[in-house]
């Protein structure tokens, strides 16, 4: 049985939550950039480890890794950098825990989640199995679970719910 919503197509919704997502990106970016400005207490454009210390503690640990012409300041740049570098790697270390959870719910492994499986396996999904499965096929892929998962983000995000 195929699931139609009244106000239009799941693609709508997705896309709705796609774009919240860049949106909330965005402002995230803004917000790093003001931490920034705010840590970088004398003016100079760059911070010294003392100014992260007081400022930007979470990264005071790893404030020889992001000083990378060693200098004894960080640039934005230099910040930059070992942000993206963060981000690949966790992007490259393997399968990501929703990946992990995916497949221990998936007990007979072909890659998607039957009602039953879901209820086992994933509990608070399975309360929701209908509105997830999309094509109506009675399972539950992974596109169709990242799917939903990234529109109620989104949707999270645009009415400024708390994670």
């Amino acid at each position: 049985m195929r699931r139609e919503c009244k106000s239009g197509s799941w693609a709508a919704y997705v896309a709705v939550g796609a774009l919240a997502l860049a949106c909330a990106g965005a402002a995230r970016a803004a917000d790093i950039g003001a931490q920034y400005r705010r840590a970088d207490t004398d003016g100079d454009g760059m911070l010294s480890r003392a100014e992260v210390e007081r400022g930007l503690p979470r990264l005071a640990k790893s404030f020889d890794a992001i000083d990378t012409n060693h200098d004894g300041r960080l640039s934005a740049e230099e910040l930059r950098a070992w942000r993206r570098n963060a981000r690949t790697q966790r992007k490259t270390k393997g399968p990501s825990k929703f990946d992990e959870y995916f497949a221990r719910a998936d007990a007979d492994g072909d890659g998607a989640l039957s009602r039953s499986e879901a209820a086992k396996g994933m509990p608070r999904i399975a309360g929701k199995f209908d509105r997830i499965d999309t094509n109506g096929d009675g399972k539950i892929t992974r596109d169709e679970l990242r799917a939903w998962l990234s529109a109620r983000r989104g949707a999270r995000a645009a009415s400024g719910a708390v994670k």
